[in-house]
């Protein structure tokens, strides 16, 4: 998915790692004016969530933003990318990374006035593991002793007749609630990155209310613990949010209001920056970038970044025309990404070389051989795998600037393959990711990677390990399956790695999707606010805003 924490709170030791302190920074230097800013209000760019709002359940970055705006979890990822360190967790200690002591801050609250306690965490990683809550984000509860007996498969998919066979119990073994303030997680083998994955929203807490209905009755109106409140969903139209008042952590909120637009047309919405009538748009259009556009028209508001996040286009292998990775293989080598992004980005992206992006730690650069642009090979592999008959329809979201890229690479495989390949468009990415999650696409379609933990493990489990939480395309190789579990149990964060390396060699021979630009990010914020900083993910940490 997609998510960042801000940047703030204690620093984290334990007996076998520790997460480090380090200072953030982006954006304006100019100070705020402090009056202004406590009962001041912005409104800012978003998309329609794809799914009501429960942590476990949310994979993408609409709904996941605001997630990682209304909750605090045990740790966080400042915004320069340094080293995760706590957040509400007083304390996460380990002898052997397999046995985690967690002991949280006392008497923090959650946004209906009840206290955060263990068994809130406990409590919300048992339901988001048990596969009959359907949570998206089970996967990410699979290191957890136990989550074998609560988690079990779809023998023959959704589509199929055949249903998952009812879990042995509804608790995972290696969760236990010492006291109100204490907890231990029992993993299933050493996990050396373990810790680093707790600031991701899947481990948020939730409160006592979440348990008393239902999950998606909770998701439209729900409660979190962080910063600010919710306080309204009109569908399609906004989401508001509002200052919580009675937040005991470090990183107060200093304005009071938060409305998101919901946008269905970026350009309409830089129109609305440019005249100061939004408040900041994350990605400003494609259309702006030539000759820096974007520059002139926004001065001093502009703001440059980079961000560990991947443009990818995957492929639906559920679909029979695309399971011979030889045909994959072909089409991601007929690219040329140098050309795409020089002559469609104008150089604010870069030609992706490598599986996970080179921001994440343990990534290898260059270990993408079929990102290399190369017609007589991509020709041989087709003809191998036997051609292709009929439209090869390359599917992306319309609410946001895709179009022009992802019309380049259809025309790309068009003139190198003589593929019958266009691009076509699905009006709001709510939808797009609905169909998506149905495996309902009818062919390759965009679905960029915006990194949820700083680690190489992020661009390997959810996305290419049979069940993964974002594997929507249902690549399986069972290989990549083993290597990927030795190398979560591996001794030490470079040995976990190393093995992770040779995952992303059986990877890159399959090609069960294709990066193609690694995000520069151009983002821009109105005349009022004065200061700001984005998160390590380049969203708008507006924690941070001052006006």
């Amino acid at each position: 998915m997609r998510v960042s924490k801000r940047a703030s709170g204690a620093i984290a030791l334990g007996a076998a790692f520790a997460l480090v302190a380090t200072g953030c920074s982006s954006s304006s230097d100019d100070g705020g004016d402090a009056g202004s800013s406590a009962d001041g209000a912005i409104t800012i760019d978003g998309t329609e969530p794809e799914n009501p709002l429960v942590p476990a359940n949310t994979t993408e970055t609409g709904g996941g933003k605001i997630i990682d705006w209304m909750w605090t979890g045990l740790v966080e990822y400042p915004n320069d990318g340094g080293a995760p360190r706590n957040a509400l967790a007083e304390s996460i200690e380990t002898a052997d990374s397999k046995v985690y002591k967690i002991k949280i801050k006392q008497d923090t609250k959650f946004h209906d006035g009840t206290t955060v306690k263990a068994k809130n965490f406990v409590d919300a990683w048992n339901w988001g593991a048990h596969s009959p809550n359907g949570a998206q984000n089970s996967s990410f509860f699979a290191d957890i002793q136990g989550f074998e007996d609560v988690n079990t498969a779809d023998p023959d998919g959704a589509d199929g007749p055949q249903k998952a066979p009812e879990p042995k119990a509804k608790e995972m073994s290696g969760l236990k609630v010492v006291d109100d303030w204490n907890f231990e997680v029992t993993l299933a083998a050493p996990t050396a990155v373990f810790p680093t994955k707790l600031g991701y929203s899947t481990f948020m807490p939730l409160p006592d209310a979440f348990f008393a209905g239902k999950a998606e009755d909770f998701g439209k109106k729900p409660i979190g613990n962080g910063p600010v409140k919710f306080v309204s969903w009109e569908n399609n139209v906004s989401i508001k949010l509002t200052r919580f008042d009675d937040y005991q952590l470090r990183d107060k909120m200093k304005i009071k209001d938060v409305n998101l637009k919901i946008s269905q047309d970026d350009n309409a919405v830089y129109s609305d920056l440019v005249s100061n009538n939004i408040d900041f748009q994350q990605q400003v259009p494609v259309a702006a970038l030539a000759g820096d556009k974007w520059k002139q028209d926004l001065g001093e508001r502009a703001i440059s970044s980079v961000a560990p996040v991947t443009g990818i286009i995957a492929f639906p292998i559920y679909d029979k025309r695309f399971t011979n990775p030889k045909l994959r293989r072909a089409v991601s080598l007929s690219i040329n990404r140098q050309e795409i992004t020089d002559k469609i980005f104008f150089g604010n992206r870069k030609p992706a070389d490598s599986w996970a992006n080179p921001l994440a730690p343990g990534a290898a650069p260059g270990n993408c051989t079929a990102c290399q642009f190369q017609v007589d090979e991509a020709k041989k592999l087709l003809a191998e795998a036997g051609g292709f008959s009929g439209e090869m329809v390359f599917y992306y979201n319309a609410d946001a600037s895709h179009k022009e890229w992802m019309e380049a690479v259809a025309q790309q495989v068009k003139t190198n393959l003589g593929i019958n390949a266009r691009a076509e468009g699905v009006p709001t990415f709510a939808v797009f990711r609905q169909n998506i999650n149905a495996h309902k696409m009818k062919g390759p379609y965009r679905a960029g990677w915006q990194q949820d933990y700083p680690d190489v493990e992020n661009w390997v489990n959810p996305l290419y390990v049979t069940g993964g939480s974002s594997n929507d395309g249902l690549y399986s190789n069972k290989q990549v399956d083993a290597l990927a579990k030795e190398a979560g149990a591996a001794p030490s964060l470079d040995a976990s790695h190393a093995k992770f390396a040779e995952a992303v060699k059986l990877i890159d021979a399959d090609a069960p999707s294709i990066p193609v630009y690694f995000s520069g990010q151009q983002s821009g914020h109105s005349e009022k606010i004065k200061k700001m900083e984005l998160t390590n993910v380049g969203e708008l940490d507006i924690t941070t805003v001052e006006l």
